[in-house]
């Protein structure tokens, strides 16, 4: 069963002018283990289709399943407990926490999750990203490239089934996004998790397996990467 399926997905939302179309008709699967790029210009549509996978957001049309559930069975707490444990998330603009240092934040997930094993896991998770020297450090005195190596041990660090990347090279410069770049295909390959990574930058979509293209909303190409 894929991992993730959308059914004529939809996203309107109202504006001055009248209701506005984000998402047009979207139908797509994506297999446990794959590498995903959703691609396209500012605007198509590729962070709104995210949060519906994701169960962040509710569609105006259409159906997603999530690990074989409909999420339109569950309301938003049902959604978040069908994401904890089994789904991991990176942002653009990193959403550490910024009155935990890089172990505080790392172990937050573990540590709601009820793991009594959560600070082990997390020291552990941040020396493989290069911080073990760095633990006790606030988000204010990391570098951006530091925050989103935090970011990536958080997501990882519970061995989630999916991780979601939305722009994870987006706020930083070419030479720390690149290392970024391979430190998360270095992490998706170790744990054989599922990404479905959101990007403009082509560099970044074509190191995935599979590139889906988005234009005003709609899917205009399904292809493999070359």
């Amino acid at each position: 069963m894929s991992i993730i399926a959308a059914q004529n997905l939809g996203k309107q939302v109202s504006s001055p002018e009248g209701p506005l179309t984000i998402l047009d008709d979207i139908s797509l699967r994506i297999e446990a283990g794959e590498a995903c790029a959703i691609a396209g210009a500012s605007g198509s549509g590729k962070s709104t289709l995210l949060g519906l996978l994701a169960g962040l957001d509710t569609p105006t049309a259409g159906r997603v399943w999530l690990d074989g559930t409909d999420l339109g069975t569950l309301d938003e707490d049902g959604r978040a407990r069908l994401r904890a444990g089994r789904v991991g998330f990176v942002f653009q603009s990193f959403q550490l926490l910024p009155p935990l240092n890089a172990l505080e934040n790392v172990m937050l997930p573990l540590e709601l999750a009820g793991d009594p094993a959560a600070e082990a896991k997390a020291r552990a998770m941040l020396e493989r990203v290069g911080l073990g020297d760095r633990l006790r450090h606030y988000p204010k005195v990391l570098s951006g490239g530091e925050q989103q190596r935090v970011a990536l041990a958080r997501a990882f660090v519970v061995e989630p089934k999916l991780l979601f990347a939305d722009e994870p090279t987006g706020n930083l410069d070419g030479a720390t996004g690149a290392e970024i770049s391979d430190l998360l295909f270095t992490l998706h390959a170790r744990a054989q998790t599922t990404l479905f990574l959101v990007t403009h930058e082509e560099t970044l979509a074509k190191r995935c397996q599979r590139i889906v293209r988005l234009k005003d909303g709609r899917i205009v190409a399904d292809e493999l990467a070359a």
